[in-house]
């Protein structure tokens, strides 16, 4: 056996839902050059290839006949930049909310508002993570991956990553691609984003600075969100449905209070927490698994149940929604 593999891959402590799951291999990667050779070795084998980074985006099924391989690619930098951007550099393996915490040390604006998201910089730029006003795609450069299709690295500029909401092409052609490392672009002069929502009273004060920002946004994420390590989930367990604006207006009619906001062309994004508790559902249990009592739109995990627990869960909250306001409701996390 190469000593790449492990075999019978406990991964009950790498998702964050701590949903028990075993791979019939694993691996842990720490060079990119590791990837083909992985890749080699399963196919001999037989076996599919999936690589995981943080385990907090996922649903992971009891056993995966095939290898897991960690993403663990450390290693970050600022690179040679010009004067209106700093390029920032960081190892798909690295953690997220550290790398945010860096840059701000560094005295280099960008990424506060996206502080506290639990997942590695890899999985990043995957699902276009987002919050308090501001996504990667908004401050990304460049990223390097292995395309497990043409069997080579190539590097993604910006419109080749088809950013959407929540999405990606590394989304939308699962397996195909590993990230193995990603650039940002931090601009300058830095310019504070504060028009959401728990942020904009720090425009009063008089020296706004990135650590601010980034500090009330961990603070605020705190006050709603369950922490992981205390109580498994996946954090929002949903996307924000996007619906016609006439069917957002109806819905309006008929409960005023709904929260709706422009999402262009003829379109309007509602909000899932809100669906969700407006159902009823929020602190629901549903056997070892529920809704969180802090927040409508996390799903939580306290008695480890499984994928299955997850998805019938799911299944119920969607329905449930559907029946009552007519909107559908999408996952967030990949089931695999």
């Amino acid at each position: 056996m190469t000593a790449l593999l492990i075999p019978d891959f406990d991964l009950g402590a790498r998702n964050t839902l701590a949903v028990p799951a075993r791979s019939r291999f694993g691996a842990i990667v720490t060079a990119p050059d590791m990837l083909p050779r992985l890749a080699a070795e399963a196919e001999v084998r037989g076996l599919k290839l999936r690589v995981l980074g943080g385990g907090s985006n996922v649903v992971l099924s009891p056993q995966f006949e095939g290898v897991t391989a960690i993403m663990a690619i450390a290693g970050r930098q600022v690179l040679d930049g010009h004067a209106e951007a700093a390029l920032l550099e960081a190892g798909a393996g690295e953690n997220w909310h550290d790398l945010v915490a860096w840059s701000v040390a560094q005295g280099l604006g960008g990424l506060e508002n996206l502080a506290g998201i639990p997942g590695s910089v890899g999985a990043a730029p995957v699902q276009n993570i987002g919050a308090y006003g501001v996504e990667l795609a908004d401050r990304f450069e460049s990223l390097l991956a292995y395309d497990h299709e043409e069997h080579g690295f190539r590097r993604f500029g910006r419109e080749d990553c088809a950013f959407r909401y929540r999405d990606s092409i590394f989304k939308r052609q699962p397996g195909r691609f590993s990230v193995v490392s990603v650039r940002l672009r931090l601009p300058r002069p830095w310019v504070p984003v504060l028009n959401y929502a728990g942020l904009s009273g720090l425009a009063a004060e008089s020296a706004v600075t990135p650590e601010k920002i980034m500090e009330k946004v961990v603070a605020l994420r705190a006050g709603k969100l369950p922490d992981w390590r205390e109580m498994p989930n996946a954090g929002s367990f949903f996307h924000n449905p996007v619906v016609p604006e006439a069917q957002a207006r109806a819905l309006l009619d008929k409960h005023p209070g709904a929260p709706l906001y422009p999402a262009g062309e003829g379109l309007a994004k509602l909000s899932a927490g809100w669906l969700i508790e407006e159902a009823g559902l929020k602190g629901l249990r549903m056997g070892k698994v529920g809704i969180s009592e802090r927040h409508a739109l996390v799903l939580v995990n306290p008695g480890r149940g499984t994928q299955a627990d997850i998805a019938a869960l799911a299944t119920h909250i969607k329905q449930t929604v559907a029946a009552r306001f007519g909107v559908v409701l999408t996952e967030e996390p990949i089931f695999m």
